[in-house]
C-alpha cells in the first residue's frame, strides 16, 4: 500500500479556506470528556497534543480547566480543522493547529519549538459531522459518492478499493477491520456487481449477501464493512502504531497519553504499544528479572481498558463501544526521536 500524504504535507502551514460549513452543523459531543480532563489535571504545565482534534470539544475542555497548558490540533480533516480553530479562537496563541495525519505528531511538534510534551490525546475513530454529512461518503445512511477521504488531499478513496481490489484483498480487510462474518460473501458479492458508483449502491449489495438470518441483529448489515473500508482508505490502524510510538516518546517526566479506541483492532494496538513502552522493550523470559538493560518507559494509570458510564451511554449512544487506556511517562527525561523512524 502506498502513502498518498503529499510531500509538504508536514512542512505546510494550516491554510484552510473556509469551507461551505456551518460550525453548529459541526457539533460533535466530546466522548468521556470529564474523565479525559482529570486525567490531563495531574500534569506538569506545558503543551498538550490533541492529535485527532475533531471539533475541538476535549481541546476546549482541557484548556478551559488548565490555563498553564498550551494545545496543538492535528487533524487530517480540513473542515475540522476550520470550526476548531472558531472554537478556540478565545484561547488565543494558547492553540495552534496542524493539518495532517497523527503521525506526523513528532514533527508537528517539533515544528513549534518544542522538545517533549506534557500530554497527548487520541480519541480514534470517525467524529458524528463526518458520518451525518452525505457528500463525504462515510455512511450507509446516505446515497453519495463512495468517498471516506479524511483528507481529501489525498488520492486513493473508497471507490478506487470497492472497484479496484481483489475479492481476496476485499475479504482481508473486512474480516481484519470490519470482524465482518461473511466477509469472503460479501467480497464476492462486490466484485460480482463492479462498477459500484455510491454508498446505497455498496449497502444494498452488503446487505443482500449476508444471510437474512444474521442480518436480525447487530445494527446495519453493512456497518461492518463501511468501517472496515474507512480504516483502509485513511490507513488508519497503519498510522496508529507510528503515532504512539511517537507519543510515548515526547511524554516529558509525569506527562501522560491518554487513547479513547472504538475498535477491537484500534485497542489490540493500543494495548500492545502502551505494554511494550512499560517495558521498555525488554525482551528477557517473564519469568526472569530483567537483565537486558531495558527500562520502563511508562506505567499505567490503571490496568484494563475503562468503558464510558452508564449515564453516559444512555446520553450520547457512540460512547457505548469507547475503550479507554492511558499511561504516565516515568523517564526522567524525553528520549530523543529519530526522524528517520518517524518519517
Amino acid at each position: 500500500m502506498t502513502d498518498d500524504r503529499p510531500a509538504d504535507a508536514v512542512s505546510r502551514p494550516l491554510e484552510l479556506d473556509p469551507p461551505e460549513l456551518d460550525p453548529f452543523d459541526f457539533q460533535h459531543r466530546p466522548v468521556m470528556v470529564d474523565e479525559v480532563v482529570a486525567l490531563f489535571g495531574a500534569v506538569p504545565a506545558g503543551l498538550i497534543v490533541d492529535a485527532t482534534l475533531g471539533g475541538a470539544g476535549h481541546a476546549a475542555a482541557i484548556l478551559d480547566s488548565r490555563p498553564d497548558l498550551r494545545l496543538l490540533g492535528i487533524d487530517r480533516d480540513a473542515d475540522a480543522l476550520v470550526v476548531a480553530r472558531n472554537r478556540l479562537e478565545r484561547f488565543g496563541d494558547r492553540a495552534s493547529f496542524h493539518h495532517g495525519r497523527f503521525d506526523e505528531l513528532a514533527d508537528a511538534v517539533h515544528s513549534l519549538g518544542e522538545e517533549g510534551v506534557t500530554g497527548v490525546l487520541f480519541d480514534l475513530g470517525v467524529s458524528s459531522p463526518q458520518l451525518d454529512r452525505a457528500d463525504r461518503g462515510f455512511s450507509y445512511r446516505h446515497d453519495a459518492p463512495l468517498d471516506m477521504r479524511m483528507d481529501r488531499r489525498q488520492d486513493r478513496s473508497a471507490h478506487d478499493v470497492v472497484n479496484d481490489y481483489s475479492a481476496s484483498e476485499l475479504a482481508d480487510i473486512l474480516q481484519r477491520y470490519g470482524d465482518e462474518k461473511f466477509s469472503r460473501r460479501v467480497a464476492n458479492a462486490i466484485v460480482e456487481h463492479r462498477p459500484i458508483e455510491t454508498t446505497t449502491e455498496l449497502a444494498e449489495i452488503v446487505r443482500d449477501a449476508i444471510p437474512q438470518g444474521a442480518r436480525r441483529t447487530g445494527g446495519h448489515p453493512a456497518k461492518r464493512t463501511f468501517q472496515a473500508l474507512r480504516i483502509e482508505v485513511n490507513e488508519e490502524l497503519e498510522a496508529l502504531t507510528g503515532a504512539l510510538d511517537q507519543a510515548i516518546d515526547l511524554l516529558l517526566p509525569g506527562g501522560r497519553c491518554v487513547v479513547l479506541s472504538y475498535h477491537s483492532g484500534e485497542d489490540r494496538i493500543v494495548k500492545d504499544r502502551f505494554r511494550r513502552a512499560e517495558t521498555g522493550g525488554c525482551v528477557c523470559p517473564p519469568q526472569f528479572d530483567c537483565v537486558c538493560g531495558a527500562e520502563p518507559l511508562v506505567k499505567f494509570l490503571r490496568r484494563g481498558a475503562q468503558k464510558a458510564s452508564a449515564e453516559e451511554i444512555e446520553s450520547n449512544p457512540r460512547a457505548s463501544s469507547v475503550r479507554r487506556r492511558a499511561v504516565e511517562s516515568v523517564r526522567f527525561r524525553p528520549r530523543p526521536v529519530d526522524h528517520e523512524d518517524v518519517a
